[in-house]
């Protein structure tokens, strides 16, 4: 898709309302392409209906989840979502523009929100097991053993800003 990109000509931004689909559509294209291998049909299930239940979407037009999405050439790349002020719920990139630094970006981003926005001093994750080794690089702990959920399996982390 993309053969060459600098960092500095990707753009982190609070995303806007009527970006929510694309959205949705490149975290759920990344989930099945990376992580739904992790997990058995009812956590697969239990993540497409957190996404596309009209929930999240209310809570993001409320104020109470908010997006920060990664484009490149006018094209959403990449995104995170907060939930709770200080934890991340979702942090997915395209494939396209993995190991290239979108998601370090993200992080950066979320991180410098959280510090003016909210003076805190930490950010947590529930991590999938596709995620864990690029949440340890930036410097984010395990908190506990790996858990399970609604078939999504998940090892809590810390990281202090």
């Amino acid at each position: 898709m993309y053969n060459e990109m600098k960092i500095e000509e990707v753009l982190i931004r609070n995303a806007y309302q009527d970006e929510w689909t694309d959205i949705i559509a490149l975290v759920w294209k990344v989930f099945l392409e990376f992580e739904a291998c992790d997990y058995e049909e009812e956590g697969v299930e239990s993540f497409r209906n957190f996404i596309t239940d009209n929930t999240l979407f209310r809570m993001y037009k409320a104020g109470s989840y908010q997006v920060m999405v990664a484009l490149y050439e006018n094209t959403i790349i990449g995104m995170i979502g907060l939930r709770n002020n200080t934890h991340i719920s979702l942090l997915f990139v395209d494939p396209s523009f993995h190991r290239r630094g979108v998601g370090r970006r993200l992080i950066e981003f979320a991180r410098h929100y959280l510090l003016t926005e909210y003076g805190a001093d930490q950010m947590t994750v529930n991590a999938s097991p596709y995620g864990i080794k690029f949440y340890e690089t930036l410097g984010f702990r395990a908190t506990g053993a790996e858990a399970t959920s609604e078939g999504i399996r998940y090892t809590p982390m810390i990281f202090y800003l």
